[in-house]
């Protein structure tokens, strides 16, 4: 009987030896999967989420590429509006945009009924896509003559600008029977008359 109760009990020990060596081997696996499988499921969840980041921005560049051909013609169109618009002056060079302007003033300030003194080409100053074509004018005539000239210059094609006026009456002369000096209704008239041209493309 005793014997039996020792084979049983040898038994139940193997038993619980061998539940405990497979639960170690269970714990040694997960531990090993753990160690090397969560590294690799972390790397391909963030490598999962690198492509979707990818395929968003590929999607919205595709987007800005479908757009492009609209953005390029509306751009031609603004600039051919420009060009009709006539704001530019569409001579060949600097020399002859100057001459122009300072013929075109030259006729509005005698067309209004005043005076040219005198009309000088000033150095072109570049600015961004463009080329500014500067000609100070010297010039008299009454108030009158002065605000003809200043609304056609302003109203023209090309875009003329009106900058640094300076406007003095001019010195009234003697009266030869009174001896007193009579106030004079005309000005002295300085000013710089811009406009623009392109640059070559």
């Amino acid at each position: 009987m005793e014997s039996k109760l020792k084979s049983a009990d040898v038994e139940l020990q193997v038993s619980q030896q061998r539940l405990l060596a497979v639960g170690l081997l269970v714990g040694v696996v997960l531990v090993i999967g753990l160690v090397v499988f969560l590294p690799l499921i972390s790397k391909e969840l963030d490598l999962l989420e690198a492509k979707r980041s990818l395929v968003f921005k590929l999607q919205q560049y595709e987007r800005i590429l479908a757009n492009s051909d609209t953005v390029t013609n509306s751009m031609a169109d603004i600039s051919k509006k420009q060009e009709q618009q006539g704001y530019f002056n569409r001579q060949a060079t600097d020399a002859l945009a100057s001459a122009e302007m300072q013929e075109f003033i030259k006729k509005t300030i005698v067309d209004a009924g005043g005076q040219l003194s005198s009309t000088q080409a000033l150095p072109v100053s570049n600015k961004d896509a463009f080329k500014r074509i500067t000609v100070s004018v010297r010039m008299t005539g009454n108030s009158q003559v002065l605000q003809a000239v200043l609304y056609k210059l302003e109203t023209s094609e090309p875009l003329i600008i009106i900058n640094q006026i300076d406007i003095r009456p001019m010195r009234g002369t003697r009266n030869k029977v009174t001896r007193q000096i009579e106030d004079s209704n005309e000005l002295n008239v300085n000013f710089q008359a811009v406009s623009f041209m392109r640059k070559p493309a």
